[in-house]
């Protein structure tokens, strides 16, 4: 088990997920808070450009390579035709930390607020599947709802049900 509190962001496509995670760290860390993140991204992402010393030693078959520098170090662990590490593990390597955010991840079990938008393509609720979604932030209005429904731009309730949630008002005391 991670040895930092955790708290999840998910939703649909397109539904305001990101968005959400940048203005609650941003919230958070206002009030105070040491946080982390955790995205989850599609198969085929590279936060590494063709070119670089760091791009040419993963090719060439490292299996993690480190960048380091004065200002921030990276790591990143080439999976090769190993399987994606489950959430747990990735919890594990991270610093201690008051909270960690984790944007994705629909199927854990981590207690979550479902981000919903208009926008999105696919708009079916996933709080109907997901014991885990504890409340809904949305751009427009909700009814049927017995879970606590948030608007998708009010950050400051938001933040104060994930204090709660999450512990760390707890903690704070």
């Amino acid at each position: 088990m991670s040895r930092n509190r955790v708290f999840g962001v998910t939703g649909w496509k397109n539904s305001g997920k990101t968005l959400l995670v940048v203005r609650l760290v941003e919230e958070l860390t206002r009030r105070g808070y040491r946080i982390s993140t955790v995205k989850h991204a599609h198969h085929h992402f590279d936060i590494d450009k063709e070119g670089t010393d760091s791009y040419r030693h993963r090719q060439a078959g490292a299996g993690e390579v480190a960048l380091v520098s004065g200002r921030r170090w990276a790591l990143m662990h080439e999976l090769r035709e190993e399987k994606e590490p489950p959430l747990e593990a990735i919890l594990e390597r991270l610093a201690p930390c008051d909270l960690v955010i984790i944007e994705g991840y629909k199927r854990e079990s981590h207690p979550k607020i479902e981000a919903r938008r208009l926008e999105s393509r696919n708009r079916a609720p996933l709080s109907e599947e997901d014991p885990a979604i504890v409340a809904i932030a949305a751009d427009h209005p909700i009814s049927d709802e017995t879970l606590p429904v948030f608007d998708l731009d009010d950050i400051p309730a938001i933040a104060d049900f994930v204090e709660k949630v999450s512990g760390l008002k707890e903690k704070n005391a």
